[in-house]
C-alpha cells in the first residue's frame, strides 16, 4: 500500500509568479523524461521484479520517491501560476512596448503569449499531466521489460536525459525559490544516475545477467561472424578511431573488426503484385473495371 505524508518531500516555493517558468515546468514533470515517466517505469519494473528481492525493494523505494518529485513539480507550477496573470499586467504596463511588438497594446496579448492557455482554461491554475508544449503524457514512455540490465540501462539514460533537462531549466531563471528546488532534483539525479550504475555492476556480480542482454539467448544461434564488426556506413573513417573498432569487446566473447567499406549482403528487393482487393497501385496496368 501507498500512505501519502502532506508535507513535501523538499520545498517547493518560488520568490514569484511567472506563468513561463510555469509553462517550461512541465517538462520535467510530464515530459518523455519528466518524473511521471520514472515513477511509472521504476515502480512497474519493481512490481515485475522476479529477481532477488534487493531489487524489487530497491525499485520500489526509488519509485516511490519519484511520486515524490512529482508532488514537488506540481505544486511548485501552481505557485508560480497564483496570480500571474495580474502580475503580468503590472509588468507589461511598466513596459508598454512590449504590448506593441507582440501585436498590439492590449495587456492579454502577453500573458496569452506567456502562459500554457490550458493552465487556465483546463487545470484552473494548476499543473497538468503534460509536457512543455501540452502533449500529454503516454505510458508508452514506461518501460518495464522484465529484464534488469536492460531496464537498468534505460534507467541511467532517463536520469540522464532528466538531469540535463533540468540543469537547462536551472540556467532559465533567477529565482531563488525554484533554483532551490531544482539544484535538490538534480542531486537526486545524481545520485539516481550512480544507483543504476552501481546496480547494473551487481547484476554482473551476482551472475543474473551479462552482456549481451538478454544473456540467457544462445550466442550460437546468432550471426557470429557479424557480432562483432563495426561498419563504416558514412563518409570519412574517424570512426575507426573509438575502441569500438578494435580490440576485445566488453563482453569477453571476441574482437572488433572495422570494415571500412561494407557491402550489401542481399539483393534488392522485389514485391508481389499484392492482394487486388486492398486496392493498392499494381506493378502493371489492369483492365478498368466495368460499371
Amino acid at each position: 500500500m501507498f500512505i501519502h505524508d502532506k508535507r513535501l518531500q523538499y520545498h517547493a516555493k518560488p520568490d514569484r509568479p511567472d506563468p513561463l517558468f510555469a509553462k517550461k515546468l512541465q517538462e520535467p514533470l510530464g515530459g518523455q523524461w519528466g518524473e511521471i515517466s520514472v515513477f511509472m517505469t521504476y515502480l512497474f519494473q519493481g512490481w515485475n521484479c522476479r529477481g532477488p528481492r534487493k531489487y524489487r525493494d530497491m525499485l520500489l523505494d526509488i519509485g516511490t520517491e519519484e511520486i515524490g518529485h512529482v508532488e514537488m513539480l506540481a505544486t511548485m507550477i501552481a505557485r508560480l501560476l497564483e496570480g500571474a496573470p495580474l502580475k503580468a499586467q503590472e509588468d507589461a504596463a511598466k513596459i508598454p512596448i512590449v504590448g506593441a511588438v507582440m501585436g498590439g497594446d492590449d495587456t492579454r496579448d502577453l500573458i496569452a503569449a506567456a502562459m500554457n492557455p490550458q493552465h487556465l482554461i483546463v487545470s484552473g491554475g494548476g499543473a497538468l499531466p503534460a509536457d512543455s508544449v501540452g502533449f500529454p503524457w503516454t505510458s508508452r514512455y514506461t518501460i518495464a521489460s522484465g529484464n534488469l540490465l536492460a531496464d537498468f540501462r534505460f534507467n541511467v539514460t532517463a536520469e540522464s536525459q532528466g538531469r540535463l533537462q533540468v540543469a537547462r531549466l536551472y540556467a532559465q531563471t533567477d529565482d531563488h525559490g525554484v533554483r532551490d528546488m531544482l539544484k535538490f532534483l538534480l542531486a537526486r539525479d545524481t545520485m539516481h544516475q550512480n544507483q543504476w550504475i552501481a546496480a547494473i555492476a551487481e547484476l554482473e556480480r551476482d551472475g543474473l545477467e551479462t552482456t549481451p542482454a538478454p544473456s540467457s539467448f544462445p550466442l550460437d544461434e546468432e550471426m557470429r561472424s557479424v557480432a562483432y564488426q563495426f561498419w563504416n556506413n558514412s563518409v570519412g573513417t574517424e570512426s575507426a578511431e573509438g575502441p569500438w573498432a578494435s580490440g576485445p569487446t566488453p563482453d569477453g566473447k571476441g574482437s572488433f573488426e572495422y570494415v571500412e567499406n561494407p557491402v550489401p549482403m542481399s539483393e534488392e528487393p522485389e514485391l508481389g503484385p499484392g492482394d487486388p482487393r486492398l486496392h493498392g497501385t499494381p506493378p502493371m496496368p489492369v483492365p478498368p473495371v466495368s460499371g
